[in-house]
């Protein structure tokens, strides 16, 4: 199984934001093998706006492949309903927002980290309850739980105080579990790789701009003309390591 992973779009409406997210689909549709999904960790808008979800959906309709997505912090949970998962108008909540979808023989587990309004992130009870019942549903079948907030501390002061604010409490759902290959999280605008609960735990670059470590020189947090970019998931057999290749988008 293939999967292409990216996050943070944080489409503004502005032409930068866009191009970059538009070079990104362009790319991942010239590949000679076609991933069997493309996830998409959230802060999909920068503000949360229609407008900007609509943006979204008409460039990741775009895509040749399935694509699926989940909130981040910057995103609006009504809004991100009615848009992209075509809640009727008027009727979206703002509840978690949380969805299975099956591909390549994997469960691919769309999480709501995000706390309405803040930018850490959160496993409320709703989503800890989801999360365990329906891996506890799937049985044997491979199961990816993503989502936007790292649970795992990755040595960048800012990163680290508006991670996820509960990692305990979600590494006791997922410890133990033998059908995880893999943890997948954006927010970060940097690719990284680490354990979380025994597991690996695989993290996105940003599209729209990458964060400066704390050891690169700039005086901005993100450096904004670094390219997008893209992580390559790939999965064997149930008890093979996933393997992940990080790619730059011309």
């Amino acid at each position: 199984m293939l999967l292409a992973h990216i996050s943070d779009l944080h489409l503004d409406g502005d032409a930068r934001a866009t191009d970059r997210a538009a070079r990104t689909v362009t790319y991942l549709n010239s590949l000679t093998r076609q991933p069997d999904a493309v996830l998409v960790t959230g802060d999909i808008a920068d503000h949360g706006a229609p407008e900007e979800y609509r943006l979204a959906a008409e460039l990741l309709s775009g895509l040749s492949s399935p694509h699926f997505t989940c909130p981040g912090n910057h995103d609006d949970r009504a809004a991100y309903r009615e848009v992209l998962l075509g809640a009727a108008p008027g009727t979206a909540t703002s509840e978690p927002v949380n969805r299975l979808h099956l591909a390549g023989g994997h469960a691919l587990l769309m999480c709501d980290s995000t706390i309405p309004g803040e930018d850490p992130g959160l496993f409320d009870d709703e989503t800890l309850s989801w999360l365990e019942r329906t891996l506890d549903d799937l049985g044997d079948t491979p199961a990816l739980p993503a989502f936007h907030h790292p649970p795992a501390v990755i040595h960048h002061p800012y990163l680290d105080s508006t991670n996820l604010t509960n990692a305990d409490r979600l590494a006791r759902v997922l410890t133990g579990r033998t059908n995880i290959p893999a943890v997948l999280t954006g927010h970060a605008h940097t690719p990284a790789a680490t354990t979380f609960a025994g597991l690996p735990l695989l993290i996105a670059p940003g599209v729209v701009s990458t964060v400066r470590l704390p050891w690169e020189p700039g005086e901005t947090l993100t450096d904004r003309d670094a390219p997008p970019a893209v992580a390559f998931h790939v999965l064997g057999e149930a008890a093979s390591p996933v393997v992940t290749h990080f790619r730059f988008v011309p």
